[in-house]
């Protein structure tokens, strides 16, 4: 009958493995390697008394936290259940605790971070949670950071893990005009500060240059990423009286907004207006109409970036630059029958 391994001890299991109790303390720790015949017994024999190491006890012996640091901007919309999900699954494989904070970046002098050397072993930085001096002051401390959705602050070498954002943005808005024959196309950005909407509203741009239609910065708006930002800022574009007939919103969450806005405004999607979003959240598809989209891999930019971290905890080498491709998904919205 398998043990409690609340009733387990290390010692419990040095003795069954024929080992010393600072074998077992090194092997779980990784703290020394040693011999795979050892190895394997050593696995057996927890996997039998179904021994747990405690978290705390596993701290004190390694003089690590035992926990990595993600920092967010919010946590509002959907976006982020599939990033946190990528990452809390890497974590819990090495055996470490998830700390997550949400963090504006500021420019006051000495902000204290929620989550820094003292509280994790690492930290995972979202697009603008920090400033590019704090980025630096805590990479100069040697404290391991993966960014992601950004880049690192120019001169350093920074691990960085992004999304394809302009070729999909200018293939949609190319799709607009070629397919459906669209020539008032609304910009709806996110964050200025954020580099994903940087890229998608080049992509945008360097679409209506290929096609022949001159950039209007009227038709350019900022929806925050975010449903309710999108929505008032929709309501707001639509009292200017502006003639547009498609709307490509740099998020599927403000999507939801711009599609509200137009409706109680007495437009039909697609047939009065196009609207297409970015991500492709599980809603998407059954909204009303779906919604055209671009599929990103919002999960595997956590579970990479988790995996990244722990890499450069235990001083492996980590790729500098990683960019994942997207992927474009049609749907009724933009008015094709997908």
């Amino acid at each position: 009958m398998t043990r409690r391994s609340s009733a387990v001890t290390i010692r419990d299991v040095a003795r069954e493995a024929g080992v010393s109790v600072a074998t077992i303390s090194r092997y779980i720790n990784q703290s020394a390697r040693v011999s795979s015949d050892t190895a394997e017994r050593i696995d057996i024999v927890i996997s039998e008394l179904n021994y747990k190491p405690h978290a705390v006890a596993r701290q004190l012996a390694t003089q690590k936290t035992m926990a990595i640091g993600l920092l967010l901007t919010n946590v509002y919309n959907n976006f982020f259940a599939p990033l946190i999900s990528g990452i809390e699954a890497v974590v819990k494989q090495n055996g470490y605790n998830l700390l997550v904070a949400i963090h504006q970046s500021s420019l006051k002098p000495n902000t204290v971070l929620p989550i820094n050397a003292n509280n994790s072993d690492g930290l995972i930085v979202f697009a603008n949670s920090l400033t590019d001096d704090e980025i630096i002051g805590l990479h100069q401390e040697g404290y391991p950071m993966i960014l992601i959705y950004r880049t690192a602050p120019e001169g350093y070498q920074l691990p960085s893990i992004s999304i394809e954002n302009r070729i999909a943005t200018h293939q949609l808005i190319d799709h607009l005009i070629k397919v459906h024959d669209k020539r008032q196309i609304l910009f709806m950005g996110g964050p200025e500060d954020q580099e994903d909407s940087y890229w998608r509203e080049i992509g945008y741009m360097q679409a209506l240059e290929a096609n022949g239609l001159e950039y209007d910065p009227e038709l350019v708006i900022c929806g925050g990423f975010e449903r309710e930002v999108a929505y008032l800022e929709m309501k707001n574009f639509l009292t200017r009286n502006r003639e547009i007939d498609a709307v490509f919103s740099g998020a599927d969450d403000s999507a939801i907004g711009v599609m509200s806005a137009l409706r109680e405004s007495g437009y039909r999607i697609p047939e009065d207006v196009s609207v297409i979003g970015f991500d492709d959240l599980r809603l998407s598809a059954f909204l009303t109409p779906p919604l055209t989209t671009v599929k990103a891999p919002t999960e595997l930019v956590g579970r990479m970036a988790a995996q990244q971290l722990f890499d450069l905890i235990v001083g492996k080498d980590v790729k500098t630059t990683t960019v994942l491709p997207t992927e474009i998904v049609i749907r009724r919205s933009c008015g094709c029958y997908a």
